[in-house]
């Protein structure tokens, strides 16, 4: 685990990752997920199922 070394030296953005590289110096990337949250998706009512039309028997022919 890191530890801490200076503290309020830079200001810090979302979603980027700081860090000190071999030379000491202070090094920030940009995270793969982070920063601002999105918003929550609107759930969608189901559509209304129909119900199926009855059927007529089929008629017999004569012969």
């Amino acid at each position: 685990m890191g530890r801490i070394v200076v503290k309020k030296v830079i200001t810090r953005k979302p979603g980027h990752l700081y860090y000190i590289d071999g030379a000491g110096n202070v090094c920030e990337a940009k995270m793969a997920r982070g920063g601002k949250r999105k918003k929550k998706a609107v759930k969608k009512k189901p559509a209304a199922k129909k119900k199926p039309a009855k059927k007529k028997p089929a008629k017999k022919k004569k012969r």
